[in-house]
């Protein structure tokens, strides 16, 4: 049959794992560092050192969700680095500067609500384009005003 796989699950269904059990394979992961990628931006972006549960028998990587989310975190500032784009403190450093909110920061930037929040705290970077504008807003006297009359 098309479609189907003649391949037995390694663990049979239904049967309850102890939580740091492979799911492929039933072996006991164990904990470890090590380089994962994550995508940021469409590119995926190599994380040297992350923590993780590998399953010494198949292979098989498991992330925790703090683990996941300090691999994802790792991967923005990896990206920026990378690309030379402001870190999150930078971001809101400029933000500041100009006593805006995020929301009237993403208003000025015709973004979604809730980017620039994204951006600062670094689950997400901004494309090089956004990048160039914030330094604009950073660098260029009376850029906020002209956005501001923009936005109107």
């Amino acid at each position: 049959m098309k479609g189907t796989s003649s391949r037995k699950p390694l663990v049979p269904r239904g049967r309850a794992l102890p939580d740091d059990a492979c799911p492929a394979c039933g072996t006991m992961m164990k904990e470890t560092r090590g380089r994962l990628g994550a995508p940021v931006n469409g590119e995926e972006v190599e994380v040297p050192s992350a923590a993780h549960l590998k399953c010494p028998k198949c292979g098989e990587v498991v992330l925790r969700f703090d683990e996941a989310r300090r691999l994802s975190e790792d991967a923005v500032a990896i990206y920026r680095k990378a690309h030379d784009l402001m870190s999150a403190n930078e971001i809101r450093a400029v933000r500041e500067k100009h006593g805006l909110t995020q929301a009237d920061l993403s208003r000025l930037l015709r973004l979604g609500a809730n980017t620039v929040s994204r951006w600062e705290a670094g689950r997400n970077a901004q494309t090089a384009a956004m990048d160039v504008l914030l330094r604009i807003i950073r660098d260029l006297p009376g850029s906020v005003d002209f956005l501001r009359r923009l936005a109107a």
